[in-house]
């Protein structure tokens, strides 16, 4: 068997690219899957990520050489998903990453502060640092920036690293090619957000293709279909998966909502229920003081995200969850 890094995933079919060289250079070898691989016990849509590490057995010969994945390496990390289709199942974006990227804009399409939470409890979970970058910025008039400064607070209070980004314009492309550099980056966004022209801003080479702003819902399109690993020229690798509607969490526990949002886990030893009080309206609860005392320790904005997806996490009936 040789091994390899999964670079593309088009389905049933993956892109990996062999550690043993060729003359040429790498060889990137069409595979398919041979056997069945969970997620913990879990099930899962797509057994395989790109960033994975495998092992896989050269079938064929000449243009008809294909490989079989028999084995995939244990995992740093991964970024995981509830699958969009199939409610009860896992959706695997990405393994074996330094850091998540997430692309947003505050107009054009209008910034969802709801998603931002969703994706970093996406993250959160498996320890991977993430920063929140806003694109367009040449888009912002006066009124406009001081709505990107406040949200920015909220983030960058809480530990997170918020970057303000033109790709139009060239704003602060220095400091994003520099956040990506030498590093493997999970860069996700919703669509129209900007991410393939972000990326060709820095690292034209790549060439990725852009979508269009829909004048008549101001949502972008999708461009990408697949999950897809390229090297970036001045040192690193980014993961460009799929642009996201929506995230939604078949996997996590009541309790595990309120664990992961940072400011909130840091006060719950203040709640008289201590590390098991879910902030809703138990007595004692520090978090309710918090926000209702506007000391901007737990925002409103945060908090009333947290309990829309606590409510959400909460309306999965006790089968929904045993059968992931």
């Amino acid at each position: 068997m040789q091994q390899g890094t999964v670079t593309k995933s088009t389905g049933s079919w993956y892109n990996v690219r062999l550690d043993e060289k060729s003359p040429e250079g790498a060889l990137e070898l069409r595979c398919r899957v041979a056997g069945r691989f969970r997620l913990e016990d879990k099930a899962l849509t797509n057994p395989i990520a790109v960033g994975d590490r495998v092992s896989v057995v050269i079938e064929g010969t000449g243009d008809e050489e294909t490989g079989a994945i028999r084995k995939i390496e244990d995992r740093k990390n991964y970024v995981v998903r509830q699958s969009p289709r199939k409610k009860h199942e896992l959706h695997l974006l990405a393994s074996n990453i330094d850091q998540a990227v997430l692309i947003v804009t505050l107009i054009y399409p209008d910034v969802k502060l709801g998603f931002i939470d969703r994706f970093l409890l996406m993250t959160e979970p498996f320890g991977i640092p993430t920063t929140i970058v806003f694109n367009k910025a040449d888009l912002l008039d006066e009124d406009d920036l001081l709505t990107y400064e406040a949200i920015a607070s909220i983030y960058q209070d809480i530990g997170y690293s918020v970057l303000l980004v033109s790709a139009e314009k060239g704003t602060n492309l220095a400091e994003f090619k520099s956040l990506l550099k030498d590093k493997r980056s999970l860069l996700s966004g919703q669509s129209g957000v900007g991410k393939s022209t972000l990326v060709n801003a820095i690292a034209p080479e790549l060439d990725l293709r852009t979508g269009e702003i829909s004048d008549y819902t101001g949502k972008g399109t999708h461009t990408t279909t697949f999950a897809e690993l390229f090297d970036l020229p001045f040192g690193g690798e980014i993961i460009d998966p799929p642009g996201i509607k929506n995230l939604t969490f078949n996997y996590l526990r009541p309790i595990d909502i309120a664990y992961y949002y940072r400011e909130i886990f840091a006060m719950s030893p203040e709640c008289k229920f201590g590390g098991s009080c879910l902030h809703k309206n138990e007595p004692g609860c520090a978090v309710i003081a918090s926000v209702e005392a506007e000391d901007d320790r737990v925002t409103d904005v945060r908090y009333n995200s947290y309990l829309t997806l606590l409510a959400e996490t909460e309306d999965q009936n006790y089968w929904e969850r045993k059968k992931v």
